[in-house]
């Protein structure tokens, strides 16, 4: 596992690396890490450079102060360090978040963008209060108490039904995380700033991906997302949820495969 060490904020970023050729930037989903990404390292080192970071306090990465558009400030220091002027970057849900902050304030690392299970938007009251409950669970219980009620929500039906291993899977990467961790994601993913605005700014070729069956952000919110974004392409992956670069990893590598090439 490479370790990158941030010459501007002192900080250090763990990473997988797979692969040559584009430089493709994975930023991985909340509360989970890099190792989300393993069917992509190995799926797509064929036609790209593949990299996967640990965002700060997740996975091997340590904790630094938690905003939106303080990581993508990171994102784009990492991309230096790694001496990567630019890089196609595909953000799952909060890594896709952290995805739209660096098209905004660092257009210029961007080559092309995939954002996987995301959107544009700010969480409404509803959602805020939500979040701010599930700081308190983690606080009180842990990362894995906080998943444990995600799971359904995140995974469709068809993947606890027939693919219990990637459930499985996905909920002992969640249990590793910090909750203090988690608990400062939370936080930002219920303050970050409204994206939208800056969607028609967005020049590279980009790329929307959602679940057919994702419930979290569905394909209507998807659809909305692509509609804003000049020339981008919108594919659903059949049988996921949320998660669905694990929940159906063939397809979402097609998609991605398609887009690169």
């Amino acid at each position: 596992m490479p370790l990158c060490k941030l010459p501007a904020s002192g900080l250090t970023i763990n990473y997988d690396e797979a692969g040559s050729g584009p430089p493709l930037l994975l930023l991985h989903a909340f509360p989970l890490d890099r190792t989300m990404w393993e069917p992509q390292l190995a799926g797509l080192a064929d036609v790209a450079r593949v990299i996967a970071p640990d965002l700060p306090g997740f996975g091997e990465s340590p904790a630094a102060p938690f905003t939106i558009e303080g990581v993508a400030d990171l994102v784009a220091e990492f991309l230096g360090a790694l001496n990567v002027p630019k890089a196609t970057v595909c953000g799952l849900s909060m890594g896709g978040y952290v995805a739209l902050a660096l098209a905004r304030t660092h257009a210029d690392k961007l080559a092309g963008l995939i954002l996987a299970d995301t959107r544009a938007g700010v969480d409404d009251s509803a959602a805020k209060a939500n979040r701010t409950k599930a700081v308190e669970l983690v606080n009180a219980q842990g990362t894995a108490a906080l998943f444990e009620g995600m799971a359904p929500k995140v995974m469709s039906e068809s993947t606890h039904a027939t693919k219990p291993e990637v459930v499985a899977r996905a909920k002992a990467i969640a249990a590793k995380q910090p909750a203090a961790s988690v608990a400062a994601a939370l936080a930002a993913l219920r303050d970050r700033p409204d994206a939208n605005a800056g969607l028609n700014d967005i020049a590279v070729p980009t790329l929307v991906i959602v679940g057919e069956h994702d419930g979290i952000t569905p394909p209507l919110a998807a659809a909305n997302l692509s509609a804003q974004i000049r020339g981008s392409t919108l594919v659903h992956i059949p049988g996921a949820g949320h998660l669905s670069n694990s929940e159906n990893a063939e397809a979402f590598n097609e998609a991605v495969k398609a887009f690169l090439l």
